[in-house]
């Protein structure tokens, strides 16, 4: 079984002293590559609650994601800005833009050539309007 827990190094100071020290990327994980054979196994290993799943299926990490983990975890630990936790949204998820001065406004996410759009809906007028926001100006709009 192959297993990785990526790990970020930064420099802490003390009063006395600085020093290098590690913490995970993404605290209580552990990607481990097995075939389902060893489902069972890997559950009585000392530590493990439970494994990732999505409708009662595991959910694989695909390995091109796995490998951009890496690199990220490399190019910080080569001096790179530490990343910061983000919403996961989805093109076509309904969106809030949570701060800015379209604060309030509701509407569905789309990505246009690179591009973040919101999409506002008048679904009586069948009349849609865009406008081009920064993510990080968004957040999923509770049901």
């Amino acid at each position: 079984m192959e297993s990785y827990v990526p790990l970020l190094e930064q420099t802490r100071q003390w009063a006395d002293r600085r020093k290098r020290v590690t913490f995970p990327l993404i605290p209580g994980y552990v990607f481990a590559r097995f075939n389902a054979r060893m489902l069972a196994t890997v559950l009585r290993t000392p530590g493990v609650v439970t494994i990732v799943r999505q409708a009662q299926s595991l959910a694989p990490v695909l390995p091109e994601e796995l490998e951009s983990i890496r690199i990220l975890v490399a190019c910080v630990n080569s001096g790179g800005a530490p990343p910061e936790p983000a919403e996961f949204l989805e093109a076509g998820q309904e969106v809030m833009v949570s701060r800015g001065p379209f604060s309030g406004i509701r509407g569905v996410l789309v990505e246009d050539r690179g591009r973040t759009r919101v999409v506002i809906r008048l679904l009586a007028l069948r009349k849609a309007l865009s406008v081009e926001l920064p993510r990080e100006m968004l957040r999923a709009a509770a049901g």
